[in-house]
């Protein structure tokens, strides 16, 4: 950008009006003054050392330290998930090498505060991650299984997980594994409700609307406690883990909502391809796998998005059952009187934490949406 364009850029977006060039003089050095108050916080005042002497908590809660290894394997595996997703949404290219080499260089010696083991472990998880993000771009035979490959593998993660004990699971780990396996069953349920709510039987379109119209009327917290309590005495044979419960509880709320996003793009295919579908001989079951739902899926993607967004900004929740999650570690840090002095160390972490992921996965959504819009216009 030249200077002149500069300068016509900064006329026409601050000082186009004497109202807009006041409120930029207002605005402007009063950003200034509190990133640079805020900055000065961070590099000068705050003690950090809090953060790398409860790393462990913070990430895994109560996991056993003994079995670390085994986190640190199922975060491999999780990485692993993510190279195949960025390798479909968006192949890799130098620009893209360079900001992950970067954020992993980040990573690495944000790991290599807490201890040199903990260094090596994210060296070999960020490793993984980008191998498969590159052969994931290069290799189009991976990205048309991306999704066996991924159910695949969280399954794997589960058993690594298990012998350890889901009542033991917590941390930033629980956060993440709960949002994973909450949006991976919402999707299919939303899209057997979503056409539930369509169907031309009276009594499936009835029940899928009025479980959506349920799920809608009430809040989270009631349906997770609900299930907490309701599911041991439906099962009293069965010793059902917390996990499990407050996995059970996100899925029935969320799938609802999933349902509704999906039903609007539903709406939004247009009627003659149906038609001409049907014409063609195609059946109801065909029509709506190979015609319907691909469309649907992509203007319901947004929507989508968000409701994983949703599912990971509320996963705090399940602190009402027992279990640990990220918010609950850092609260459980702050108990403990040695670090009282620490609170807004503690919840800046947090607070950072919590939007990087946010933002990966908006930004990560956005990069399919677009990849799905060239196929389309393709």
């Amino acid at each position: 950008m030249t200077a002149e364009n500069t300068l016509k850029w900064l006329r026409f977006n601050l000082f186009a009006k004497p109202f807009d060039t006041a409120l930029t003089l207002v605005v402007v050095p009063t950003m200034i003054w509190v990133v640079y108050s805020f900055l000065y916080w961070v590099l000068a005042i705050a003690d950090w050392t809090v953060i790398q002497t409860s790393a462990k908590v913070l990430m895994t809660g109560v996991f056993p330290a003994d079995q670390l290894w085994r986190a640190w394997v199922a975060a491999g595996t999780l990485g692993i998930i993510f190279g195949l997703a960025c390798g479909t949404a968006m192949p890799i290219n130098r620009k893209r090498m360079i900001i992950a080499l970067l954020g992993a260089v980040a990573i690495i010696l944000l790991a290599a505060s807490v201890s040199t083991e903990a260094a090596v472990a994210t060296v070999v998880v960020t490793v993984a991650f980008e191998a498969v993000w590159i052969a994931a771009s290069r290799v189009s035979s991976l990205r048309a299984h991306t999704g066996k490959i991924s159910t695949a593998l969280l399954g794997l993660v589960v058993i690594i997980l298990t012998p350890v004990g889901p009542s033991n699971w917590g941390g930033l780990l629980l956060s993440v594994l709960l949002t994973i396996f909450s949006a991976a069953l919402t999707i299919p349920i939303g899209i057997l409700l979503a056409f539930g709510r369509q169907s031309k039987v009276g009594s499936i379109r009835t029940l899928s609307t009025g479980y959506i119209e349920l799920m809608r009327a009430v809040p989270l917290i009631l349906i997770v406690y609900w299930i907490w309590i309701s599911l041991p005495l439906l099962l009293p044979s069965w010793q059902v883990p917390d996990v499990i419960r407050g996995l059970l509880g996100f899925v029935v709320f969320y799938s609802a909502y999933a349902a509704e996003y999906i039903r609007s793009g539903l709406q939004a295919v247009p009627r003659g391809q149906v038609e001409a579908a049907e014409a063609l001989g195609f059946s109801d079951g065909d029509v709506k796998r190979l015609i319907i739902l691909p469309q649907a899926m992509r203007v319901a993607l947004p929507g989508l998005v968000g409701n994983v967004l949703d599912i990971f900004n509320y996963a705090p929740l399940v602190f009402i059952i027992g279990l640990t999650d990220f918010l609950r570690a850092g609260q459980m840090i702050l108990a403990n009187p040695q670090n009282s002095g620490q609170t807004y160390e503690i919840y800046v972490f947090l607070f950072v934490a919590y939007f990087t992921i946010g933002s990966v996965i908006t930004f990560m959504a956005r990069r399919l949406e677009q990849h799905l819009g060239k196929g389309a216009q393709k």
